[in-house]
């Protein structure tokens, strides 16, 4: 029997969010706070669509994405209707409020305060037309991919 390596505790997290909706930023918020929690380092890197996480005049209006959305196990015609988005968001938001987990920008100050990084990604930030003022405070800088590589050194990079 082959001798088992021992297994080294996590020390490092770098969480890419690259999706805007609800259901989209959360997994990777949940993530860096968790890591956090324990004592391990953090940070989040929001590109694309992600961005919206971050961007102050659209954080508090992140909704549910129901159209294509396999996991919401109804047709996308039927997610298509008028106000289904606006329901799933109110409802994913009732029941994480039951659980305690806290509003995006809440949850963004939370991490951040506990000396998680928050990073947007230039390229991204170049291709929207966005500038700095546009991010929340907590935001630590706009990086590049290469930067963002640095950062990461060691680290378990998760892409949600």
């Amino acid at each position: 029997m082959p001798e088992e390596k021992s297994r080294q505790p996590i020390e490092r997290v770098s969480i890419i969010v690259s999706r805007g909706s609800l259901d989209g930023v959360y997994p990777g918020l949940i993530m860096a706070n968790g890591a956090r929690m324990e004592g391990i380092e953090a940070s989040l890197f929001f590109t694309f669509f992600g961005l919206d996480a971050i961007i102050n005049k659209r954080l508090d209006h992140l909704k549910v994405a129901t159209v294509g959305n396999p996991a919401m196990h109804m047709p996308t015609l039927l997610g298509a209707l008028p106000g289904m988005s606006a329901f799933a968001t109110f409802m994913m938001k009732k029941e994480m409020g039951k659980l305690d987990i806290p509003p995006v920008r809440e949850f963004l100050e939370t991490i951040h305060d506990a000396g998680g990084e928050i990073y947007g990604c230039k390229a991204s930030v170049d291709m929207f037309h966005l500038k700095k003022e546009d991010f929340i405070p907590q935001v630590d800088d706009i990086i590049t991919v290469g930067e963002f590589y640095e950062k990461s050194a060691g680290a378990q990079i998760i892409f949600t």
